[in-house]
C-alpha cells in the first residue's frame, strides 16, 4: 500500500466509525427542543450520502409557521467546488404536481373550474378515445386523483433535452384511447397534469408558469421558484455528472425551488392556506386536498390519495394522516411531506439518481424525530414478525405458474421446481410461503441460490380476487398496495404474429432511447421487450393483450398499463405504433 494511500484509508476508517453509531438523545430534552432531530439527521444524511455515494442534499424542517432548521450537505456543484445549501435550486420534479393541483383548486374557489364536471367543459380542446362508452367522465377531481383512466405519459417528446410546449400534448391525445374507465383504479398520470396545466392556463387566460408566479411563488415569497421548460441545475450518479434532459409536460414535473421555498408553502398549508396577509387557498381547500378521494373503490386496498397530495406512502405512527409528493427523475430525486394533524413538514431535495431510496428515509425519520420533539409521542418500534417458512401448497403451485404484470413489469413464474420462481428485469427471484399465508420474496445469487436482501424484508405479499381478477397484493409496513395481476393468455391475431420480431424507432429522439426493441410470443403471451444503454443490466418485459385484429394493449392494472399498441400501414410498410412512435421491423 503506497503513502498516498494510508491517510485516505485511515480517514475512511474513522468516519465509518463515527457514522456507526448515532447521537444519542440529549438527556432533559424540553418540548420543541429539536436540537436531538437535527444531529440525528445530520448523522443519518452523512451516512446514506456515503453509502449510496449522492452529491448533494438540502433538507428544511417545518414546525406550525417556523422554519426549526435548514441545512446543505455535500455539493450543488461538484467540479466548481461548490457546496450544498439552503438555498441551493434543485429539480423538484413531480412535487410540482401538489402545485398545479392547488392552481386547479384555487381557480374553482373562484367559480372559473368545476372539479366534478367533465375536464372538456373546461378545456374545451380535450377529447381522447375510449373503450368504455358507458364510464363516467375524465373530471379535474379524478386527474388530481390520478383516477382519471388517462394514459401515464404520452412519450414521443416527453423526456428529451430540448422540449416542446406541454399544451401540445392536448392534441396528441385525440388519437389516443382512455387505459381505464375514469374512478377505476389508481394510474398515475403525468399527462393528466399536463393538461391541469393546460386548463390553469385556458381558464387564467395566462402562461402556466406566470400564473403560478403571480398566484403562489410572489405571495408566498418564494423567490428562487420557478416553472421551466428547461432545467439548469445540475445532477449527479455515483457523484458523476451527468446530462440533465427536461420533462415536456412542464406541471407535472419541472418545478425548479429550493428548501427556504418549498417550507414557506408548507407553512401556508398549516396556516389554512394564508401567507402573510394573502389567503392563497381557502382552508376549506387545503382540507379538502388532504382527504382521501378514493377509499371506498375496490382496487384501492391502503394506496390513499388526495388531491394532488399522497396519503400513504410514509408511515409515522401516532403522527396521524402523512400527506405526501415525491418527485423522481432519472437524475434526481425529493421528498416533501407534512403531518397536518400536528403541523409539521420536512422537504429533502437531492441532485442525485442513487438518492430515491434516501429522501424517502430521511423524510419519515425527519417526521418521526420532530413529532417525538413536539408533542413526546414516542411509538415503541414494530419489529417485524415473520412466520417459519413452509413448502408452497397445491394452490399456490397453481396460482402462481404464469405471467404476472408487477410493479417493476412483466413477471414470468414458474412453479415445476415445486418451488416458486420468478424472473423479471432481467433477475431472477423465489417467492417464498409461510404458515401466516403470506409470502416473502428472496433474490436468487447468480439465479441459483436464493438469499434474503434487505430491500425486500418488510414485503409482504397474498393473493385476492377483485371483480374477478387475480391480484398480488403487497404489503409494506402498515400500506397494502397492488403489487401485481395474473395474465390471462388470449389468441394472439395473425397480423401480430406475422410482424414478430427486433424492432427500431423511425423517430429521432432528443433524448434517452432503447437500444434493444423485440417483440415475441412467450407461452401464449404477447411480449414486448425493451433494454436502455444507461441501464443495459435491465431488461424492461411488458406483456399485451389483443382487443382487436389491429391493436392491443399494455396488460395489468394502474400506472403505464391500457396504453395502445396499434398495426398501421405508413410509406406501403406495417409499422408498430406506440405512444406517439412508429416503430419498424429490423431486416436482420
Amino acid at each position: 500500500m503506497s503513502s498516498r494511500l494510508l491517510p485516505l484509508v485511515a480517514s475512511t476508517l474513522l468516519l465509518l466509525a463515527a457514522c456507526a453509531t448515532p447521537p444519542p438523545v440529549s438527556e432533559g430534552s424540553s418540548r420543541g427542543d429539536y436540537r436531538h432531530t437535527q444531529n440525528y439527521l445530520s448523522w443519518l444524511i452523512d451516512r446514506e450520502m456515503a453509502a449510496n455515494e449522492i452529491t448533494g442534499i438540502s433538507i428544511a424542517l417545518v414546525d406550525d409557521q417556523r422554519i426549526v432548521w435548514q441545512k446543505g450537505f455535500g455539493f450543488a456543484d461538484r467540479e466548481n467546488d461548490i457546496a450544498a445549501t439552503p438555498e441551493t435550486v434543485y429539480r423538484a420534479g413531480s412535487i410540482a404536481k401538489v402545485f398545479t393541483a392547488a392552481a386547479t383548486m384555487q381557480l374553482a374557489e373562484q367559480g372559473k373550474i368545476n372539479i366534478d364536471q367533465p375536464l372538456a367543459a373546461a378545456l374545451p380542446e380535450f377529447a381522447i378515445k375510449t373503450r368504455f362508452p358507458n364510464a363516467g367522465p375524465v373530471t379535474p377531481r379524478n386527474v388530481m386523483s390520478h383516477h382519471s383512466g388517462l394514459p401515464s405519459n404520452f412519450l414521443r417528446g416527453m423526456f428529451v433535452r430540448e422540449p416542446g410546449r406541454f399544451e401540445t400534448v392536448v392534441d396528441e391525445l385525440r388519437d389516443e384511447h382512455l387505459t381505464f374507465p375514469p374512478n377505476f383504479v389508481f394510474s398515475y398520470s403525468n399527462v393528466g397534469m399536463a393538461l391541469l396545466g393546460a386548463t390553469v392556463q385556458k381558464v387564467s387566460g395566462e402562461p402556466f408558469n406566470d400564473y403560478m408566479e403571480r398566484h403562489f411563488f410572489q405571495p408566498l415569497g418564494m423567490t428562487q421558484s420557478s416553472f421551466a421548460s428547461r432545467a439548469i441545475a445540475k445532477a449527479y450518479d455515483h457523484n458523476t455528472e451527468v446530462e440533465v434532459f427536461s420533462l415536456r409536460d412542464m406541471p407535472a414535473a419541472n418545478l425548479l425551488s429550493n428548501v427556504v421555498d418549498l417550507g414557506q408553502f408548507i407553512k401556508m398549508q398549516f396556516a389554512d392556506g394564508k401567507a402573510g396577509d394573502r389567503q392563497v387557498l381557502s382552508g376549506a381547500t387545503v382540507r379538502e386536498m388532504f382527504r382521501v378521494q378514493n377509499k371506498d373503490l375496490p382496487l384501492t386496498f391502503q394506496q390513499y390519495v388526495g388531491l394532488g397530495w399522497m396519503m400513504s406512502g410514509i408511515e409515522v405512527p401516532g403522527g396521524g394522516p402523512v400527506a405526501s409528493h415525491g418527485g423522481s427523475l432519472p437524475d434526481s430525486h425529493s421528498m416533501m411531506a407534512l403531518l397536518p394533524e400536528h403541523k409539521l413538514g420536512v422537504v429533502v431535495l437531492s441532485n442525485s439518481a442513487t438518492s430515491a431510496v434516501s429522501v424517502s428515509k430521511i423524510a419519515t425519520e425527519a417526521l418521526r424525530l420532530m413529532l417525538e420533539a413536539k408533542t413526546g409521542i414516542r411509538p415503541a418500534p414494530t419489529p417485524v414478525v415473520r412466520s417459519p417458512e413452509r413448502a408452497p401448497n397445491s394452490e399456490e403451485l397453481q396460482f402462481f405458474n404464469g405471467h404476472f404484470d408487477t410493479l417493476v413489469g412483466l413477471a414470468k413464474v414458474s412453479t415445476a421446481s415445486g418451488k416458486i420462481d420468478a424472473d423479471a428485469v432481467g433477475h431472477h427471484f423465489q417467492l417464498v410461503p409461510h404458515e401466516d399465508g403470506l409470502l416473502t420474496l428472496k433474490y436468487k445469487v447468480f439465479g441459483m441460490v436464493p438469499v434474503r436482501v434487505g430491500a425486500f424484508e418488510d414485503i409482504r405479499l397474498s393473493i385476492a380476487t377483485v371483480n374477478g381478477r387475480q391480484i398480488v397484493v403487497g404489503r409494506i409496513g402498515g400500506e397494502s398496495l397492488m403489487f401485481g395481476e395474473k395474465l390471462t393468455p388470449s389468441a394472439i391475431p395473425e397480423k401480430f404474429l406475422q410482424l414478430i420480431g427486433r424492432y427500431e424507432i423511425i423517430d429521432k429522439i432528443d433524448g434517452p432511447a432503447p437500444d434493444h426493441i423485440i417483440l415475441k410470443e412467450d407461452d401464449g403471451l404477447l411480449v414486448g421487450e425493451m433494454r436502455f444503454p444507461e441501464k443495459p443490466e435491465l431488461l424492461l418485459r411488458i406483456g399485451f393483450q389483443p382487443v382487436s385484429e389491429n391493436e392491443a394493449v399494455t396488460a395489468g392494472l394502474g400506472s403505464g398499463r391500457g396504453d395502445t399498441l396499434r398495426l398501421i400501414n405508413e410509406e406501403n410498410e406495417e409499422r408498430l405504433g406506440f405512444s406517439g412512435f412508429q416503430l419498424r421491423k429490423k431486416l436482420n
